[in-house]
C-alpha cells in the first residue's frame, strides 16, 4: 500500500510514520495504513462526514490491539500535530475500562484523568437515561 497523502503541515505525523515503519513488521505497518488511510484521507480533505477505520467487521476483529493503539496514535499525531500523545487507560465505574488518547502531561496529572473519567460516567449515565427512553417509546436502541 501507498503513503497516504498527508494533510499540510504533517511534519510530527511524517515522523511518527517513519518511526513505525521501522520498528514493526512490514505485514504489521501495512495494516496500520491500511486502518489510519480513511481517516488521514478525511482530515486532509477538511471532511467533517464520521469517517472510521479502513476495515470491515471481520478483518477489524482480527487487527491486535497494538495495531489498534497504534493506529489512535498515528490519528492523534495528525490532528493534534503533537507527537507526544499517549494511550491510556481509566477506570470508571459502571463503564469498565476505558482507553483514550492525551497528551503526556493529562496521563501524568490523576486529578486530570479523574475528570475525564466523570464526564465518561456522566455521558455514560445520559447515553443509559437516552436508551430506556427510546425503548420506552418503541424507538431503535442501538445508535
Amino acid at each position: 500500500m501507498n503513503e497516504p497523502n498527508l494533510p499540510p503541515n504533517s511534519r510530527a505525523l511524517d515522523v511518527h510514520l517513519d518511526l513505525l515503519r521501522v520498528s514493526m513488521t512490514p505485514e504489521e505497518y501495512e495494516l496500520l495504513l491500511g486502518l489510519v488511510a480513511p481517516v488521514l484521507r478525511a482530515i486532509e480533505e477538511e471532511d467533517p462526514a464520521p469517517v472510521g477505520f479502513g476495515l470491515n467487521d471481520d478483518e477489524a476483529e482480527s487487527v491486535p490491539d497494538e495495531i489498534r493503539d497504534e493506529a489512535a496514535l498515528v490519528v492523534a499525531t495528525a490532528v493534534t500535530g503533537r507527537l507526544d500523545n499517549q494511550l491510556i487507560q481509566i477506570d470508571v465505574e459502571d463503564c469498565g475500562p476505558v482507553r483514550i488518547v492525551t497528551d503526556a502531561a493529562t496521563a501524568a496529572d490523576p486529578e486530570r484523568c479523574q475528570d475525564i473519567a466523570d464526564c465518561i460516567r456522566e455521558r455514560y449515565r445520559q447515553d443509559e437515561e437516552l436508551r430506556g427512553i427510546a425503548e420506552a417509546s418503541g424507538l431503535p436502541t442501538d445508535l
